[in-house]
């Protein structure tokens, strides 16, 4: 297939690359093009000087970029990839963004009789290099089973969550659950260092019992080290909960831990943090 894949950060770079290695025709645009030579350097694809290009004659247009106004200018326009897109082609956004966005998107969309999902991804840098990221998806069954070869190649786990919207909403979901399990890890390890315990026993004992999770596995460690530089940036974390209180207001659901824990992540964006890893909420409780 041709694919056109709209912008290239620590995640949507190595997923183009995927799909290049697959065998599929991908051509790429990124705001800084310096970005998109380099892609074109490791994985020998094309690039496009603008979002319009990129996606003209492509099948996918799969798109990761910042938020919901990035997104809009990239699809919208004279050089956006909605005006390139040919009917019955499909539009992928694989952006965290607002539901509303979707639903928006999707408007758009079928005026021009092109498919539409919204399919955020989770799974970090990591899951982004090792095409291990989980993928969960919003729009038609008959768009999604057109697609899913393609994403498959990307993640471990795809699911149809269900209609336009859905994805994103199960994205919620996701990072709201996270904002809970970060701090209770960071709190967990503190109190491990400051009871004299060794913080690898401690992951040894965790990871074989209740407590077990992703973010165990990945971040126990690198906490204990005092090291952040690196995986999702407490910048993202907080526009993501942004989008979470905004439909938790509509839906009428109660999210105080999530609420707490972005004051807390606000407190350390305030102490020149903004661009650690979300993990770095140990730093708050660390002795003076």
């Amino acid at each position: 297939m041709k694919i056109a894949f709209i912008g290239l950060g620590v995640m949507g770079y190595p997923m183009a690359g995927h799909l290049q290695n697959a065998g599929h025709d991908v051509v790429v645009f990124n705001r800084t093009a310096s970005k998109a030579a380099a892609w074109v350097d490791k994985y020998h694809g094309e690039r496009a000087p603008t979002p319009y290009l990129a996606a003209t004659n492509a099948d996918l247009v799969l798109m990761c970029v910042g938020n919901d106004d990035d997104v809009r200018s990239v699809v919208y326009g004279d050089d956006g990839v909605l005006s390139a897109m040919s009917a019955e082609t499909i539009l992928i956004d694989h952006t965290t963004t607002s539901a509303l966005l979707a639903e928006e998107l999707s408007v758009a969309c079928t005026k021009s009789k092109v498919h539409f999902l919204d399919a955020p991804v989770s799974g970090g840098q990591a899951g982004a290099d090792n095409a291990l990221l989980t993928i969960m998806t919003g729009g038609e069954a008959s768009a999604y089973e057109r697609a899913l070869p393609v994403l498959d190649i990307m993640a471990k786990k795809v699911t149809l969550v269900g209609g336009v919207g859905a994805g994103q909403k199960c994205k919620m979901v996701n990072q709201l659950c996270i904002a809970g399990l970060v701090q209770g890890l960071a709190e967990g390890i503190n109190f491990a260092k400051n009871a004299g315990l060794d913080e690898h026993v401690v992951l040894d004992v965790l990871r074989n019992g209740a407590a077990q999770s992703w973010q165990l596995e990945n971040r126990t460690l690198t906490m204990a080290q005092g090291k952040f530089d690196f995986g999702f940036a407490i910048d993202w974390m907080r526009k993501d909960l942004s989008i979470c209180f905004e439909e938790a207001e509509r839906n009428g659901s109660l999210v105080p831990i999530a609420k707490l824990v972005d004051g807390f992540y606000a407190e350390l964006q305030n102490a020149g943090e903004q661009r650690s890893d979300t993990s770095v909420l140990i730093k708050r409780l660390a002795k003076s």
